[in-house]
């Protein structure tokens, strides 16, 4: 008898052993069929990226990657980094879990991780201590779901490797099928069971590691050992089966994004696709719980929140395709990684740098320094500035259509890629046939800015992922749609568009024009921002529609009422329980957060995700001090500057007016939509931060041209005054 059929009777033997002891001790027929669909074996590692592969340091990795599909893959647990043990409890529950990290440190990532749980009498002796943790963070990880649901459809589980105890543990902690990870006996444990999960071991990087961790052999000779490990494993696997390796944790206290490869009958050559990130090559942990159950031709609870994994075949599996889709992944990686570490210096530099020019703008407007002359020269280049600050948030959007993360100094890069689409922006903005109208740039900047991310919303989202201001797969929060700094631009780039087309509309006398005007482009924002199939928002469309309701009050010359107000919100309420409801009556693996957060208030666990967004909120706010504190002032500074008319600030818009009738009108409704979204969204902070930094220097661009056509015309006047 050959090795691989020797390898098939072990497994048939052990199957049928494992339906006729679950059925006898059930006492009853297992509710799925008594024949499993296939075989899968998931072995899982963790600390390994895409970065790490290539054919001749990981030659099986390099096999799995040619002839299976692959992706990158989001391992975000509880903490801004996954330990070993997270990524297994993750596994096993279909959500985001964590093991209890000891220490002093604020912040849980920079505490050493626990090691791997110990099997004692068929029993996780830690199970007590993940249970009151999975407790404790909001999460509502169901531990054990995974050994769970296929126990109770006659599936077995088995589990190879400490750490694999923790994936193939039952809700009570309970594992009936574990063995240490030895490669002699390799093909009886991996052949015993339908479905396998094995740990191969994990690569700690000693360079990264926090106080309290130690790595005993480099990086490469770590990724090299388990290298070895999957191709043993993968030659003593069971044909016909589905092997999945997935790289579950981090190596260090830094996080990235990981890698995923499947190979199998149902994973040919080719990229894995999930239905839950919506990206082609760009993964999620609980796809992996997903994956493993349907494998295995079992039901996928709503309570995973992830989506089987399926594949985008390639047209052969040749070493060209191979390194191709390996670039493209390393690509997913590094600029995931290297934008995550350049965000808050990007927006340090640019927050603080347009409030030192804005003050010298204000000095010199209010004539403390400067000539006349001076002061009208230094209006016509801040009129030049500010169209061009208003052009950097859309720019950091178009910045991925070039690899920027490839160069050796990725901030360098960034700026310049950058840098330059703000170049051609403002160019046009300036120099176009609109540029004699103080709103024209303005009008500009908007519809530019509103018409890249309505584009790239449609179709799939890739210029936000790993962007400036867009979604940051590392934190695994949202990969699709419309994320709050998105929504922040998307929104103030469409309230200053209707502003400036109703206007122009108004001085032309086309009142009624200047209404529909500003419907049509409110329900397009709002249609892009609510559609489970683009946006899937549930916290905008409370902020949006007020904002552009009160904007068409204002151009019909009405009045925003009590009774109008309460219907507005009814409105919103209505409009939010209904998108919401539509996107719960999909299938469960296509819902949007929309959907799945009905079905919390039906699980009774919204109350749990209301108050983690809160916590994320209040993190947030401290993580960004000091500039996190200026904006609710910054908001009531606002809201008196537009309230008093008296005010200087009132009194410079009141000038501006004259060229844009409803220019007032359009930052009230402003104001109202970015200090809604503030209030009603998880990481709400970043709302009016992220709309001022379009809005503010557009209003200065406006302002500067009013100002600027002012002096020009007071000039003349005095220069023949001193001639007589």
């Amino acid at each position: 008898m050959t090795r691989r059929a020797l390898a098939l009777a072990l497994a048939l033997v052990a199957v049928l052993a494992g339906l006729g002891v679950t059925a006898a001790s059930s006492g009853a027929t297992p509710r799925a069929a008594a024949e499993p669909a296939g075989a899968v074996v998931l072995i899982g590692t963790g600390g390994i990226s895409w970065s790490d592969i290539d054919e001749e340091s990981t030659p099986n990795l390099w096999l799995l990657l040619r002839d299976g599909s692959s992706a990158a893959l989001a391992a975000r647990s509880v903490y801004s980094n996954t330990c070993p043990v997270d990524g297994w409890l993750g596994l096993s529950a279909g959500t985001r879990a964590a093991a209890p990290r000891e220490g002093d440190t604020d912040d849980a990532a920079d505490r050493a991780c626990t090691g791997p749980p110990s099997v004692v009498s068929g029993q996780v002796a830690e199970w007590g201590e993940y249970e009151r943790a999975a407790r404790a963070t909001s999460f509502d990880a169901p531990l054990g779901l995974l050994a769970e649901q296929a126990e109770d459809a006659g599936v077995c589980v088995r589990s190879v490797g400490r750490y694999a105890a923790a994936g193939g543990a039952l809700p009570d902690g309970s594992i009936a099928r574990w063995s240490d990870f030895d490669p002699d006996s390799l093909l009886v444990d991996l052949n015993a069971c339908p479905v396998t999960l094995v740990d191969v071991g994990v690569v700690r990087d000693s360079e990264d590691l926090p106080e309290g961790e130690f790595a005993e052999q480099t990086r490469a000779e770590q990724v090299r050992t388990i290298d070895s490990r999957i191709g043993a494993v993968v030659e003593a696997g069971p044909n016909g089966a589905d092997f999945v390796v997935a790289s579950l944790a981090d190596a260090g206290r830094s996080e990235r994004l990981r890698l995923v490869v499947a190979r199998g009958p149902h994973f040919g050559p080719g990229t894995l696709v999930s239905r839950s990130t919506r990206q082609v090559g760009l993964a999620q942990s609980p796809d992996l719980t997903a994956t493993v159950l349907q494998g295995v031709g079992l039901d996928v609870p709503d309570s995973v929140a992830g989506a089987a994994l399926t594949s985008n075949p390639a047209p052969d599996n040749s070493e060209r395709r191979a390194a191709s889709r390996l670039q493209t992944l390393r690509d997913f990686d590094e600029s995931s990684h290297d934008v995550h570490d350049l965000v808050e210096p990007f927006f340090q530099v640019f927050a603080y740098g347009q409030l030192v020019v804005y003050l010298l703008v204000l000095l010199v407007w209010k004539g403390r320094i400067g000539s006349e002359r001076t002061r009208t020269a230094v209006l016509s280049r801040v009129r030049t500035l500010s169209v061009a600050a208003a052009a950097v948030p859309v720019s950091t959007f178009l910045a991925n259509l070039a690899p920027w993360w490839r160069f050796p100094v990725e901030m360098v890069a960034l700026v310049a890629v950058v840098g330059a689409f703000v170049a051609v922006i403002a160019t046009a903005a300036l120099k176009g046939p609109w540029r004699y109208w103080a709103l024209g740039p303005m009008a500009f900047v908007a519809a530019v800015t509103m018409a890249v991310l309505v584009v790239d919303i449609v179709t799939g989202s890739r210029l936000q992922l790993s962007s400036l201001m867009g979604l940051q797969p590392v934190v695994a929060g949202r990969f699709y749609g419309i994320g709050n700094p998105t929504f922040a631009l998307f929104a103030t780039a469409s309230i200053l568009l209707a502003t400036a087309v109703s206007s122009a509309l108004v001085l032309g006398g086309r009142r009624k024009a200047a209404a529909i005007a500003v419907t049509v482009i409110g329900l397009v924002a709002l249609a892009i921002d609510a559609a489970p199939v683009w946006g899937a928002d549930g916290g905008g469309p409370p902020a949006l529609v007020p904002g552009i309701v009160s904007l068409l009050l204002a151009v019909l010359g009405m009045q925003m009422t009590f009774r109008r107000a309460l219907a507005v919100a009814l409105g919103v309420v209505l409009l939010f329980f209904a998108v919401a409801g539509l996107d719960w009556l999909r299938d469960p693996a296509d819902r949007t957060h929309l959907g799945r957060f009905i079905q919390a208030m039906i699980d009774g666990t919204a109350t749990d995700i209301v108050l983690r967004k809160g916590e994320q909120n209040l993190e947030l706010i401290r993580e960004t001090a000091p500039l996190s504190y200026l904006v609710p002032v910054a908001i009531l500074v606002l809201a008196v500057v537009l309230a008093r008319p008296t005010s200087w600030g009132s009194r410079a818009l009141r000038r501006s007016a004259e060229q844009g009738p409803t220019l007032r009108a359009g930052l009230v409704a402003l104001l109202l939509t970015l200090t809604i979204g503030f209030a009603v969204n998880d990481s709400g902070i970043a709302i009016p931060a992220v709309g001022a930094a379009l809005a503010v220097p557009l209003i200065v661009s406006v302002t500067a041209a009013t100002l600027l056509d002012e002096a020009r015309e007071v000039s003349p006047t005095r220069a023949g005054r001193r001639r007589r």
